[in-house]
């Protein structure tokens, strides 16, 4: 085993493995909640099995385990190459690996208790919250102190979302999670009513602006040019692209409470700064997509490339479904049904999964000091890939069906003004789309397995860990 005087790589293997790991467990409970919506006797009338303790630590265990641990890890990675100077702290570093894991064990274990603020994506209680933020500002530490020492006169790009996000989700974290505790695993909002349903949606949705997307977009402007062997199509428009976004996100939240309490300008400004938000999201699609120019013939070959480009076929759509369902018209169809459901899994599994893989596909070989590329087994990532699309495919299609039915039921009307339909008939209608919802969840997740036992068979037939290597002409040129 070398030893690399250079750069903490031990923290991204850390990162890499539990990336795999939390994937794991975070898709199989939505599997098994899947089940639950689909044949409801799977409850077993167990308050620790209930759908609706185990939908948050779906939720929790997908965004903040998986995609948590695939942010760290390939940030921790992309900022020491491109900045080409070691991680701050080695000691930073190890708290925030550890630390963060605290924290998900610690929603693994109260979620399923019934400890919840009932907050979309916060429901973690006041203790948790207080660790998260701590884990999280020693993580802003480590990644924005390592760009202050670089040795590079430029900041690459990719650097530049990561440092958003990361600032992003401290100030959405900390402003949304403030509460008054009264024993110790409750506490209740300091803001109340409607003002709360808009500080938890100002959140929410820049939690998908932010974490979901501006992270993600980070880990896409760095390892799509490296695995298609170009430079960015454009790094004006990559420039332009991250100012855009940024300005513009933080204005959505409000199209998540259409026809509600929240006052009809606030939900309008929701609503317009969605529809511009399209703009930003397509040019960073573009130029994701476009900087395979002369490199299209790789996509027969490599099946990294395919999870790379096809997450971005994925983001694109999903950023335009997005702005469409904030549409106050659209949005009068498809509030409270399966519909949005569909659009946070396009994003979930298209986008933030399939690019957390690709990343993963790429990054673990190079960790593990074998060669871009040589993982265990290509076929069986070819498989995964495919396994990952289809599955994909079947849960947002039968999502979209469900939705455009369940709305229209709901708004069907007799001549004499009464409903057509009853809640529970629109239930029963939904029935065959939460089977192939189930089928769908059930095929990503196969492939899950798929890449576990292709990760730990590259690991394990690995002679030595990444040793101290010169930076690559792509690296030293950014």
């Amino acid at each position: 085993m070398t030893h690399n005087p250079e750069y903490n790589y031990k923290v991204v293997r850390q990162f890499a493995v539990m990336t795999v790991v939390w994937g794991i467990v975070g898709m199989l409970v939505g599997v098994i909640i899947a089940a639950q919506l689909t044949f409801p006797i799977l409850n077993f009338d167990s308050p620790y099995f209930h759908f609706g303790r185990l939908r948050p630590l779906h939720t929790n265990a997908v965004i903040f385990a998986f995609g948590g641990c695939a942010l760290m890890g390939t940030s921790l990675f992309i900022v020491q190459r491109t900045c080409q100077t070691k991680l701050l702290s080695d000691k930073l570093a190890a708290f925030v690996f550890w630390g963060w894991q605290a924290v998900i064990l610690s929603a693994v274990i109260t979620l399923p208790l019934g400890y919840t603020t009932s907050k979309e994506y916060a429901e973690l209680e006041w203790p948790i919250d207080i660790l998260l933020a701590v884990v999280w500002i020693a993580y802003a530490i480590l990644y924005l102190g390592t760009i202050v020492k670089r040795k590079t006169e430029h900041i690459y790009v990719a650097n530049w979302f990561f440092s958003a996000f990361i600032i992003a989700v401290a100030m959405l974290h900390i402003v949304n999670s403030l509460a008054v505790p009264v024993t110790f695993m409750k506490s209740y909002s300091i803001y109340a009513g409607t003002v709360d349903a808009l500080v938890q949606w100002w959140y929410g949705h820049n939690a998908v602006g932010f974490y979901l997307t501006a992270g993600f977009l980070g880990m896409m402007y760095y390892f799509v040019p490296k695995q298609a062997e170009r430079p960015v199509y454009s790094y004006r428009l990559s420039v332009v692209h991250f100012w855009a976004l940024i300005a513009i996100y933080v204005w959505a939240g409000p199209h998540h409470l259409h026809y509600t309490a929240l006052p009809d300008w606030a939900q309008s400004v929701g609503m317009v700064m969605s529809l511009v938000l399209l703009a930003p999201s397509w040019g960073g699609m573009i130029n994701g997509i476009m900087t395979l120019s002369g490199a299209w013939d790789k996509l027969r070959t490599d099946p990294v490339l395919k999870f790379l480009v096809v997450s971005l076929s994925f983001y694109g759509m999903s950023t335009f479904e997005g702005p469409m369902l904030a549409i106050k018209s659209v949005n009068a169809l498809s509030h409270y049904t399966d519909w949005t459901i569909g659009h946070v899994h396009s994003g979930a599994l298209g986008w933030v999964a399939m690019i957390s893989i690709g990343a993963m596909y790429h990054l673990i070989p190079v960790l593990w000091g074998k060669k871009q590329g040589e993982m265990y087994s290509i076929k069986l990532i070819d498989l995964h890939f495919w396994l990952a699309t289809i599955g994909t495919v079947l849960y947002i299609a039968s999502m979209w069906v469900n939705g455009l039915m369940q709305g229209l039921m709901w708004r069907a009307i007799n001549d004499d003004g009464t409903l057509t339909y009853s809640f529970a008939e629109s239930v029963e209608a939904s029935f065959p789309g939460y089977v192939v919802r189930l089928i769908g969840g059930t095929i990503f997740f196969i492939g899950m397995l798929l890449m576990a036992y292709n990760v730990w068979k590259t690991i394990a037939t690995a002679d030595h860990v990444l040793g101290d290597e010169p930076l690559d002409k792509q690296e030293a040129s950014v």
